[in-house]
């Protein structure tokens, strides 16, 4: 029987390999947004650069977005909508708590469609707020 990592890999047209597996199940298995670095600490010694490339990929065919938290930090999201190739429907706001370090997607809240000056345009928009998540409250 297929897990959820393997039946994601292949709705999304991509190889089943040994890294891709682990770190979908690292993104299944948590409720928050993972950095590159978060994902290091879990997997123990991995190439950097294949881990690299496998975020670019799952970003790229819409499995990950961007968790935009307000910090220094990229982090990344498993997508809960139906994106694919270039086309994420991930336009919500994410928690950071500023206790924990934690960034959750926050589903029910739209990022707003913003209306740049004249002559500007808008390529990214990102909501963020933050706070104290419910185990550091």
């Amino acid at each position: 029987m297929a897990s959820n990592a393997q039946h994601l890999l292949k709705s999304h047209q991509l190889r089943l390999t040994d890294m891709r597996m682990k770190v979908l199940d690292l993104f299944l298995a948590r409720a928050e947004a993972l950095s590159q670095n978060d994902l290091e600490q879990q997997l123990g010694k991995v190439d950097r650069i294949t881990l690299y490339r496998t975020l670019r990929t799952f970003e790229e065919q819409g499995l990950i977005h961007k968790a935009m938290d307000g910090t220094d930090k990229q982090k990344y999201a498993l997508c809960q909508h139906d994106c694919g190739q270039g086309a994420h429907h991930d336009h919500h706001a994410h928690f950071h708590c500023d206790t924990c370090g934690k960034t959750i997607c926050v589903e029910d809240i739209a990022a707003p469609l913003i209306a740049p000056p004249p002559g500007f345009s808008v390529s990214e928009t990102h909501l963020v707020i933050r706070g104290q998540c419910d185990q550091c409250h």
